[in-house]
């Protein structure tokens, strides 16, 4: 239970770092469908897409292999200088690169020249960040680490605000303001913040005396290459579908679903933070007697989280849907919402059942697994949305993280078994589907928030049916 007590402990600071930012987004969710149309929102979606894509390619699975040796290295200072050093060289030279070929890059990527250089800059803040940021989370230093995200996403914020909002609202004049062009100004305040992020973080560059080793790089790289494409198959599977939506459907349909989209934001929270936490939890207690089981603990709680958020957030969707994209013109995509829920429930999971393969030094395994769930992702989009439209890619979003989830479990047990509670496990995703199916249901007819408010309480009452004797461990140890 102490090691159960440290996790959720890190895990809510951690997830403190990622729900306030993402509740900041949520925030602007509304503000940002209410002042663009889709198209432009579609255009705030394909930026981030690319911004994802390269975020992949450019730190080459570097902060997991750097937690890896890190926690298990008597030479710590030099795994940090090591990787710092890698990624400022490759980022420098992709900078360089970009710098010489930009406009044909920006007509490459389908963007605006001057989108495109301010997604350059962004890209090469946030590169340079990475090591020290996962520094502060392997010494364990959440707290600091979040007040630097949460200095981040303030920023963000009150530029969007003032851009969108402010100026427009007052009637205020600047020579630089182009009303005509709003999308724009999303990704000056990301630049903004990320500069202060660098600035924040810039003491952390010279903690060490900088030695690159060139035999630790080579352990580095060789545990993190597959963990990149991995990373891009991931990038494929969470952002193929709004790539190919605006060149098979148009940017009005892309926009709309990416809108609605976001209202699956809460489960992303939750899993974000999970990671957060979860990631040097795993390394630091792998070689503990009961680390196993502490697993499987982990997973059953947060399925039990994770199927708690599907029916509840199901249960009152009209009420978030007016709250997070209160523009009607977007809501013609609102169907996919309990799809991406679920999707993300599975994806979650999958991240948990992961660290055998990262346990393991076998991360070949994950590459293999998110590859394949990019196939999937590629060929369920391409066949099936000139057939059922938009919603071909909620399912491929689903198909694709379930069939990983299941290939994980499986492979995980032949080369780190771990005891997971499959039958609880299975009990309480079966409940919350058929919960969730009955909510949605109501909600597409006679909306009636009774039977939503019984689908909450009822997936409840199974779950304190199910580990009363837990719960009743809790509150007596609490005594």
């Amino acid at each position: 239970m102490g090691a159960l007590k440290s996790f959720f402990k890190d895990t809510a600071i951690y997830g403190l770092a990622t729900v306030l930012p993402r509740l900041m987004n949520f925030v602007l969710v509304p503000l940002h469908t209410d002042t663009l149309p889709t198209t432009s929102y579609s255009d705030n979606t394909l930026f981030y897409v690319y911004a994802a894509f390269f975020n992949v390619l450019l730190t080459y699975g570097m902060e997991t292999a750097f937690f890896r040796f890190f926690s298990r290295s008597d030479e710590k200072s030099k795994v940090f200088s090591t990787a710092f050093i890698s990624l400022t060289i490759t980022t420098i030279l992709f900078f360089a690169i970009v710098f010489f070929n930009a406009e044909s890059l920006a007509n490459w990527v389908n963007l605006k020249q001057s989108y495109f250089n301010l997604l350059v800059g962004v890209l090469a803040l946030d590169t340079l960040v990475v090591v020290p940021f996962a520094y502060l989370r392997a010494t364990g230093r959440p707290i600091k680490f979040t007040a630097i995200k949460l200095s981040n996403i303030v920023v963000y914020v009150l530029l969007n605000f003032f851009f969108l909002w402010a100026i427009p609202k007052f009637g205020w004049q600047f020579s630089f303001y182009d009303k005509t062009d709003l999308v724009q100004y999303i990704f000056v305040a990301n630049l903004a913040a990320s500069v202060l992020t660098l600035l924040l973080l810039s003491p952390y560059f010279f903690k060490t005396k900088l030695e690159f080793n060139t035999t630790i790089f080579k352990q580095l790289l060789n545990y993190g290459w597959p963990i990149m494409v991995a990373g891009l198959a991931y990038v494929i599977n969470e952002n193929f579908d709004k790539w190919l939506l605006p060149e098979l459907l148009g940017k009005n349909i892309n926009g709309a679903y990416s809108g609605c989209y976001k209202i699956a934001v809460f489960m992303t929270i939750f899993i974000q933070g999970f990671r957060l936490g979860a990631e040097p939890f795993f390394f630091n207690h792998a070689k503990e007697q009961n680390a196993k089981q502490t697993y499987a603990a982990i997973m059953k709680y947060f399925v039990i989280f994770g199927s708690f958020m599907l029916v509840f957030i199901v249960a009152y969707l009209d009420v978030f849907k007016e709250l997070i994209v209160r523009d009607e013109a977007y809501w013609i995509a609102i169907d996919i919402v309990p799809i991406v829920l679920l999707a993300n429930l599975f994806l979650g999971m999958y991240f948990n059942l992961a660290i055998w393969y990262k346990l393991t030094d076998k991360t070949r395994y994950g590459m293999y697994i998110s590859v394949f769930g990019a196939l999937i992702t590629i060929a369920f989009n391409y066949y099936m949305i000139p057939k059922i439209g938009f919603m071909a890619s909620a399912w491929a979003t689903l198909a694709a993280y379930g069939v990983m989830m299941i290939t994980s479990y499986f492979l995980g047990r032949k080369h780190y078994p771990v005891p997971y509670n499959i039958s609880s496990i299975f009990t309480y995703l079966f409940v919350a589907v058929v919960l969730a199916t009955i909510a949605y249901t109501n909600l597409l007819f006679k909306p009636n928030y009774y039977i939503s408010t019984v689908c909450v309480f009822v997936f409840l009452g199974v779950v304190f049916l199910l580990e009363k004797n837990d719960i009743k461990q809790l509150l007596n140890r609490k005594k």
